[in-house]
Formats: structure tokens, sequence, C-alpha cells
């Protein structure tokens, strides 16, 4: 199938369910396949599936469950495919040429950007038979436990089609929405802090200095934004706030012959 310009070769990736059993899998992988861009499902004789569960399982991938097809024959279902690479958690001599998804993903998404390609899966209770591997056309193993090598259904899916949508380069992570603060402002932080810290009795003047590294230490474990820098400063401009009045309070109550309770103050509740 010869792609328009501007089209994603995702569109030429088909999921094909060999015999599957549980409809509840069948929905699951409609779900996986509408987060990973993929929209072609084949199920090759179905085994009496409870399609109610499927529509459960699916919750907003309904029209991809809509649309699938259904073939008597894994012949039928990669008839129009250049490439069909069964999925086989077996061992044996004709599957041990297999390849993990990772490595396949970029050769699946440069076939797929001229020729349509079928990822073949098998029924849930035994995978994929001898007779399955002959209609596919290379083979593939994901990486798992030696003692319970075999995955659920819908999350052998998942993996599949999460490695061929990362290989695709379609995903962009987000950026962050301010650039990293600069030496200037982020001493304008640690000056907020220092008077802060001082103000509320966390540290005196003449150990100031040792306190501060291991606070620079702290914010240095990562980079810090712009945004990052100012909930900080913020913090430490409130801080020094809430001490000058506490220092206000005990002049007030000084000077009315009262002890100042830091008790009570520190567990009042703020009122509502």
């Amino acid at each position: 199938m010869n792609m328009a310009a501007g089209d994603s070769p995702l569109r030429n990736v088909r999921i094909v369910l060999v015999r599957p059993i549980y409809g509840g899998n069948i929905g699951s992988v409609c779900r996986v396949m509408a987060n990973m861009g993929l929209c072609d499902l084949v199920t090759v004789a179905p085994k009496n599936i409870r399609i109610e569960e499927a529509e459960t399982m699916a919750c907003w991938a309904q029209d991809i469950l809509a649309s699938r097809r259904e073939v008597p024959s894994l012949e039928e279902a990669v008839k129009d495919c250049a490439w069909a690479l069964g999925a086989t958690a077996r061992p044996g001599l004709y599957r041990q040429h297999c390849r993990t998804p990772r490595e396949w993903a970029p050769r699946v998404l440069a076939a797929a950007s001229a020729n349509r390609v079928a990822l073949v899966f098998g029924p849930e209770d035994s995978g994929l038979s001898n007779d399955d591997l002959e209609r596919c056309t290379h083979v593939a193993r994901i990486p798992s436990s030696p003692e319970y090598p075999s995955l659920n259904l819908s999350h052998a899916v998942a993996v599949f089609a999460y490695e061929i949508y990362a290989a695709s380069g379609q995903f962009e992570p987000p950026a962050e929405r301010t650039p990293e603060a600069t030496g200037e402002l982020r001493e304008r932080m640690f000056d907020f802090w220092r008077r802060a810290l001082l103000n509320i009795g966390f540290m005196d003047e003449e150990k100031a200095q040792h306190m501060m590294l291991g606070l620079r230490r702290v914010f240095s474990r990562g980079p810090l934004t712009v945004d990052d820098v100012n909930i900080l400063m913020g913090v430490a401009r409130q801080t020094l706030w809430c001490a000058r009045e506490m220092i206000k309070c005990r002049q007030r109550l000084a000077a009315l012959g009262e002890d100042f309770p830091p008790h009570r103050i520190a567990n009042e509740e703020t009122p509502g």
C-alpha cells in the first residue's frame, strides 16, 4: 500500500490476533492501539468472544473495536502484507532467529512506509503454532524472565506497539515553560533563604555559611528553571515575612509585660 505524503507509517501497521479467547483482551488491545497510534485490527477465527467484555475494556477505543475485521485464517489476515512479524515466547529450531521488538521497530517502520506490515499474536493459551509461523516472514520475542516468559496477550501487544511508536519519533516530550535560572537569579534566591533561616532561628550567623553550603548542595542536584527559583524564593520571602511578624508580636507582648507563648503560635490553627 503506497502512502500519501504526510501519512504516518503507523497507519500501515496491522495488529493480527490469531484465535483469541477472551473478549477483555481484544478490548484491551484496542485501547493499547489507540494509545500508540495504531488503528488496523484483524482477528483470526476468534473463539466465542463475549463482545460486551471487549467493549468494556476498549474504553475510548470503541471505534477500533467496531472497525475490526474477522477472517477465518491467518493466510487471509496477512495476504496483503509485505511483512508478517510473529510474536513468540516458545523456544525451538524455527524460532531461534527471533529478535526483540526494539530491534525490529525501525525495520518495521521502514517497511510500513511503503507496504502493510502485520504484527501477529497467537491465542492466550498456546501462542502461535508452527503452522502459524509458516505464514510469518519474521519472528520476534519480548525479553522476559526465563522462569515465566509468557505475557498476557494485551501486554505483549502493548510492548510491540510502544516500541514501534517510540521509534517513529512522533512523541515530543513537553518542554519546560521557562529556561534554566541564571546565576544571578539563583543568588537572589539564596539570599532570601539565608535571611529567612536566620530570622526563624534555624541557624545562627556563625554557622550560616556552612548551612548555606548544604542548602546549595540540595538545590544543585538538578536543573532549576526560572519558575522553580521563583517558587523557592516565594517560600523564603513568605517565611521571612512570618518571622518579622513574629518579632513584632513578641515586641507588642513585651510592651504589655506578657510572655510570648511560642507553642501556642506554632500549634494554633489558622482561622478559615
